[in-house]
């Protein structure tokens, strides 16, 4: 019986390792960290252009109006709410000239993504690896207003359940996580056949990612919940409260960064199997 056992495990093991066979002799965590660099400078920039370009479409009053219940709604322990608050002004404010200014250091992302990608598929690297990714960077920023804005129509409804508690605030969880994987799904596809080098299979790289946002979508949740625990995030820092408040931002975009680079291994095993078998 407990050879049985032992075997079986050995075969989840060997199944469940078999995803994630590209990562094999990598160094993960340091590729992830080298992500997070790039996306801690990325990150804003790429908000708000998103917020500005969504303004100029939608209107200003209409963004303030779909996002404000949500901003109500966040939990204020590590002051979330005044955080996204301000960055949706500093958009919505944003003056073509800072927004071409910004534009530079929101396609950084696009070069971590496929320095990580490339570094884990070849070592060797291939040239222009840096300007490949912040080309192939520019169509997801050029998509970036009708993403934000299909989530800013849904944060109205998801902040009202969520208000009025109880299993309303279930429903408005629910409704929140399907929201944001069907705004993730996409961009992640777009990543993982174009940022990505290789071009996996469509059906491997549509499966995976649609995967990899749902479990991205909850993560992110994930981080809200955590921002509605009343911690003392400067203590380890001296009472430093902001610096230990971008700590914990950054470890959290760390392991976004791991589930990215685990599901783009993935994508890669599932395409490859797909070649194996002539599909």
């Amino acid at each position: 019986m407990g050879i049985a056992v032992v075997s079986w495990v050995r075969r989840v093991r060997r199944m469940v390792a078999v995803p994630f066979r590209p990562l094999r002799g990598r160094d993960l965590a340091l590729h992830a960290a080298a992500v997070t660099f790039y996306g801690g400078i990325a990150v804003v920039p790429i908000a708000l252009l998103a917020v500005w370009i969504t303004g100029l479409i939608a209107g200003a009053d209409r963004v303030r109006r779909l996002t404000g219940r949500t901003i109500e709604a966040l939990p204020d322990q590590i002051g979330a709410p005044h955080a996204l608050a301000a960055l949706i002004e500093a958009g919505l404010h944003l003056t073509p000239l800072f927004a071409l200014a910004s534009l530079l250091p929101a396609t950084l992302y696009g070069e971590g993504l496929r320095r990580a990608f490339v570094s884990l598929r070849d070592p060797g690297g291939e040239p222009l690896v840096g300007w490949r990714g912040r080309l192939l960077w520019l169509p997801l920023l050029a998509a970036a207003p009708a993403l934000t804005l299909a989530l800013f129509l849904a944060l109205p409804s998801t902040a009202d359940l969520w208000e009025r508690g109880g299993w309303y605030s279930v429903l408005g969880v629910v409704l929140s996580f399907l929201a944001a994987w069907l705004v993730l799904t996409p961009v992640l596809i777009w990543v993982y056949r174009y940022v990505a080098p290789g071009r996996p299979r469509w059906l491997s790289t549509v499966l995976v990612g649609s995967f990899t946002a749902a479990n991205l979508s909850g993560f992110l949740h994930g981080f809200v919940l955590f921002c509605s625990f009343p911690l003392d995030l400067g203590a380890p820092f001296g009472g430093f409260d902001e610096i230990g408040g971008m700590v914990a931002v950054g470890l959290w975009l760390y392991l976004f960064h791991v589930i990215v680079l685990a599901g783009y291994a993935a994508t890669r095993s599932a395409s490859a199997y797909q070649i194996r078998r002539g599909s």
